[in-house]
């Protein structure tokens, strides 16, 4: 698994390197208007039962774009923009871990609107925050969906216990924050090729990334690696669905990676896994029907 992990180390170290502290403050319209928060932006539409989306690292809340589309006419659909990507000001993600406080700042989301156990979606890092939310607070969430994430990226990187991968975490985050701006030249585009076979998302993704707070996302990063959630997943009691793809080169065969997903979710007790062809990690985006079909049992189940 180490050489895998390397190969997505230097996808995040090159969409990081030549991104300079955000400059564009873009700010969407919050709901409701009561609830401020120095993690997140929430926006919300339609109205039915609830579902929240919650993006990856870097990416902007556009990313759900037509998922938002597809479930509006029948669900009250909430769309978190983790501060510090995309273009958003950093706030309190400015210095320190990201994905924990987040999760429990959409704890509080879900508790001061009242919303009855919604559904929780994620991708990449939002599938972190999604167990996390999931295993701390069980009660507030009625069902989960990860979207192509382990429950501890540790293991990418040759660790069996995040104490063991840490100076890893510790020399890849000092990487991101010393790299001069356009050191990395077109390697952006080259890894988010690798994330994505649609390319017209190509440059939107590539623009978040270099849009996004360097320091929230060299700080997310680390803790991703170092944070091991599968001591938790026994205490995540909901229905959990896990979408999945055999990553582009990937250095062991498929049989072998479907093997490390079914062993790192063993513990989970009420899972679904779910391999997902024809796409790379924004399946979302690159197979939105198969994903579409994927959501909608999910949310009916």
């Amino acid at each position: 698994m180490q050489r895998r992990g390397f190969l997505i180390s230097l996808a995040f170290l090159a969409a990081c390197a030549t991104a300079p502290a955000a400059q564009t403050q873009h700010e969407p319209a919050r709901y409701p208007p009561g609830f401020v928060s120095d993690r997140i932006i929430v926006t919300a539409q339609g109205s039915g039962s609830d579902v929240i989306l919650i993006p990856g690292l870097t990416s902007s809340s556009s990313v759900w774009d037509s998922t938002v589309s597809a479930l509006v006419s029948s669900h009250r659909v909430h769309v978190v923009q983790v501060r510090g990507f995309a273009g958003t000001d950093a706030a309190g993600n400015a210095d320190g871990p990201v994905s924990a406080p987040v999760a429990e700042e959409i704890a509080r989301y879900i508790a001061e609107n009242n919303l009855d156990h919604p559904a929780i979606i994620g991708h990449s890092m939002g599938g972190t925050i999604g167990m996390m939310l999931a295993a701390r607070h069980p009660d507030a969430v009625g069902k989960l969906m990860v979207v192509d994430m382990f429950p501890f990226m540790g293991a990418m990187f040759g660790g069996q216990t995040a104490d063991a991968v840490r100076p890893v975490a510790d020399q890849i985050r000092g990487q991101m924050l010393s790299a001069p701006p356009g050191t990395t030249g077109g390697m952006i585009e080259q890894m988010i090729a690798n994330m994505t076979r649609t390319e017209s998302a190509r440059p939107g993704l590539v623009q978040q990334a270099r849009e996004s707070n360097r320091a929230t996302v060299a700080n997310a990063f680390h803790e991703l690696i170092v944070t091991d959630m599968r001591p938790e997943l026994a205490n995540i009691p909901v229905p959990t669905t896990v979408l999945y793809v055999i990553p582009p080169n990937a250095p062991i065969t498929p049989e072998q990676y479907i093997g490390y997903m079914e062993t790192s979710y063993a513990t989970l007790p009420n899972k679904r896994i779910v391999r997902i062809d024809d796409s790379y990690h924004f399946i979302m985006i690159d197979a939105f029907d198969r994903f579409m079909q994927e959501v909608n049992t999910f949310l009916a189940g």
